[in-house]
């Protein structure tokens, strides 16, 4: 049974998660898309860059930090949604811009819902890609979820061992603790 402090981490580690997943989806609801243009994909493209150097910032935290397991989990809590919600933002404004992109008009819950599917590999078949860019977009999509469970699972493994090895030898910073 994990120790008081070790529950007040656990809960606060869920908090933080939380509160960085509602962040993003409110941001993802509130924040204006009209239509496709140059400056949208340069947006979309930084988008993705952002979710790259967020996980790669998240994976130095994870080594670093005296409970790798708990960062971990706000690792995922950070880049899964960004990762979702770039690419329903994508779905959203394609759809926008081009109305036959999919086989439904959609909005930004149907954009979410669309990437989500897309993301769990479920595929309900009651929203579909029709354009060659909606299904490309799909496509780099599931390779992006592909990469982000795979790879990033490995990588955020190899992270949290180095960092509980890292505990387990002492810390130069002094970061001791139990081991978890």
């Amino acid at each position: 049974m994990p120790s008081r402090p070790g529950r007040r981490l656990a809960l606060m580690a869920l908090a933080r998660g939380t509160v960085i997943t509602a962040g993003l989806v409110s941001a993802y609801f509130l924040i204006p898309m009209q239509t496709v243009d140059a400056e949208t994909v340069v947006w979309l493209v930084c988008g993705l860059l952002a979710v790259v150097l967020v996980f790669s910032w998240e994976v130095r935290t994870i080594m670093r930090s005296p409970h790798p397991r708990l960062k971990a989990v706000e690792a995922l809590a950070a880049t899964v949604p960004l990762f979702l919600l770039l690419f329903a933002s994508a779905y959203y404004l394609l759809g926008r811009s081009y109305p036959a992109a999919f086989s439904e008009p959609l909005t930004r819950t149907d954009a979410l819902y669309f990437a989500l599917t897309t993301f769990a590999t479920v595929g309900y078949g009651d929203i579909t890609a029709r354009s060659q860019a909606g299904r490309v977009l799909a496509m780099l999509q599931m390779a992006g979820g592909l990469l982000l469970v795979g790879v990033a699972a490995r990588v955020l493994a190899g992270a949290v061992q180095a960092g509980l090895k890292q505990r387990h030898n002492g810390a130069p910073d002094g970061a001791g603790g139990e081991r978890r």
